[in-house]
């Protein structure tokens, strides 16, 4: 919301070749408590002023010499790339008013003023644009997140592929079914195994005994989607020989809490087994 303060300190500048109708406007925007109003009667120099002030509202009288309103609101366009023209005109042709609408100006006033209308005009739109600038100002800072957030999350999952490589032979993703969606490191390899089709089921190729005990204590834990942590479990090789491979996952959710699937890694501990047993 816009409170009344920043109304009333909003910039307003005074558009008008006539020296008295600036004057009353002028004394009318002061008497109700308006801060930051300038004026000008020289419609050239209006431009300039706006490039360096950016005042919240322009009152733009549009019958001047040489340089009419609408010739101005022109000009204008040049700086308020956007196309938001924060232009309330002035004008005592009732004809000029739609022209002046289609051109860009958000309202108007008549002359001879009606000073209770022509406060209520003025009060209205620079509430208006002072919200529309506050949404704009709002949606920059939300981009700015957006991007630092971005960054922070590349930045983090970089950090933690890195950690993975260190820690770790392999990192794995299954989705609901079990079938592995992703699979970074020589796990495969290592074990003989292939991905038989598209949707991820594996085979050994080497023919290798698992322990079942072990593997459905696994199986049990992916079922009821537990996460575990440094679960070790073994296959004995055609050649005799036993390899122990330890893993840690975790259950995936959605933003619904929608189960998706599990990612963890894996190591290849063979060696820190086999020397346990000596």
């Amino acid at each position: 919301m816009i409170s009344e303060q920043e109304i009333l300190n909003a910039g307003i500048l005074i558009v008008d070749d006539q020296q008295s109708n600036v004057l009353l406007l002028d004394e009318m925007l002061r008497d109700v408590g308006y801060a930051c109003v300038a004026s000008t009667t020289d419609p050239y120099a209006v431009c300039e002023l706006h490039r360096k002030n950016r005042y919240d509202l322009i009152l733009l009288d549009l019958q001047m010499p040489d340089m009419d309103g609408f010739q101005v609101m022109e000009d204008l366009k040049d700086i308020e790339t956007d196309g938001y023209l924060p232009v309330l005109v002035i004008t005592a042709q009732p004809g000029h008013k739609l022209r002046a609408l289609t051109a860009g100006a958000k309202d108007f006033i008549s002359k001879p003023f009606d000073l209770l209308e022509v406060r209520t005009r003025i009060h209205n739109m620079l509430e208006v644009r002072l919200l529309y600038r506050k949404l704009e100002n709002y949606n920059k800072v939300l981009e700015q997140t957006v991007l630092e957030r971005t960054a922070e999350l590349r930045e983090s999952e970089t950090r933690f592929r890195r950690l993975t490589e260190l820690s770790s032979d392999w990192y794995w993703e299954q989705d609901e079914s079990g079938h592995f969606t992703k699979i970074f490191g020589p796990v495969l390899e290592m074990l003989g195994i292939r991905v038989d089709d598209a949707l991820g089921n594996t085979r050994d190729d080497q023919g290798a005994r698992w322990n079942i005990s072990e593997r459905e204590i696994l199986e049990a834990n992916l079922s009821a989607r537990r996460p575990f942590l440094d679960f070790v479990y073994s296959r004995t090789n055609t050649d005799g020989s036993r390899q122990y491979l330890m893993v840690s996952g975790e259950p995936m959710f959605n933003p619904s809490g929608r189960f998706t699937g599990y990612r963890g890694i894996g190591k290849d501990v063979t060696e820190t087994m086999c020397s346990k047993d000596e």
